[in-house]
């Protein structure tokens, strides 16, 4: 099969495990250049380092998308490093301490909320504000933010996630309207449970949550980054031309339901 993103420069937030790992490995499959950005240094280094061992190209880049000198360095030296940028994706994301998992509104910290909301929905508006700004220059690129089930859907006890989540849905449509004409298309993904790092702390603190969120997909299953990493390549190729400000399920059937 023809790399589908060959010559093409990728920016991959947290990439140094779970989904955004695995969409690096897969841009640089598809013949990517790939910048892995992560605060994980060790775990983002490992990520480029099998990009190289694999033949690849990659760098590995610090930064907190939450901090926009961070973001808008990140951007400025993946240029500078390979001349431009074709692909971002927005991966970067947490849901929060587990002990204010299952909390109501009334008894949630605020602290925690803003946390949430910091990196889910501020880091993802910085991420696209400075590479927006670099794809104008250069005349075009694909965007992918990571969004989630729980942004279509209520969720009890995760207040802040799930509106970070539908926020990031409505944010990347608004963000594909304002640049379709521009030649710069963005869409998002929407994961089901996916097993990764960010799921072991509450399996570890919640014995019985795995089993309820597995029997949640009709595919009787958790899924797994490398099946998200195959829609985020495919929405930022060219096979998704005339795909703009879509939220793509990845979700062994949740949202059917």
């Amino acid at each position: 099969m023809a790399e589908r993103l060959l010559g093409k420069v990728a920016l991959v937030t947290d990439g140094s495990s779970g989904i955004g790992k695995a969409s690096s490995l897969a841009f640089a499959r598809e013949g990517a250049k790939v910048v892995v950005s992560d605060i994980n240094v060790a775990g983002g280094e490992e990520t480029a380092q099998m990009i190289r061992d694999a033949g690849g190209e990659a760098l590995f880049i610090k930064a907190d998308v939450s901090k926009a000198a961070e973001v808008e360095a990140l951007v400025k030296q993946t240029v500078e490093t390979y001349g431009r940028l074709d692909c971002a994706y927005n991966n970067a994301g947490i849901v929060g301490a587990v002990e204010a998992f299952g909390l109501s509104i009334h008894d949630y910290p605020e602290a925690v909320w803003d946390h949430v909301l910091s990196i889910n929905l501020k880091g993802v508006w910085l991420c696209l504000k400075y590479e927006l700004a670099q794809m104008l220059q250069q005349g075009g690129g694909a965007i992918v933010n990571t969004a989630s089930i729980w942004g279509l859907v209520g969720a009890p006890g995760a207040s802040a996630y799930v509106a970070s989540k539908h926020a990031v849905v409505g944010l990347t449509r608004a963000a594909a309207l304002e640049y379709a004409a521009k030649g710069i298309r963005i869409n998002a993904v929407n994961p089901g449970t996916i097993r990764t790092p960010l799921l072991d702390p509450f399996i570890a603190a919640l014995p019985d949550i795995e089993a309820t969120l597995t029997a949640q997909h009709p595919v009787g299953r958790i899924g797994r980054p490398e099946e998200v990493a195959e829609a985020v390549v495919w929405l930022c190729s060219d096979a998704a031309s005339f795909v703009i400000g879509h939220t793509m399920t990845v979700d062994g059937g949740y949202m059917a339901q």
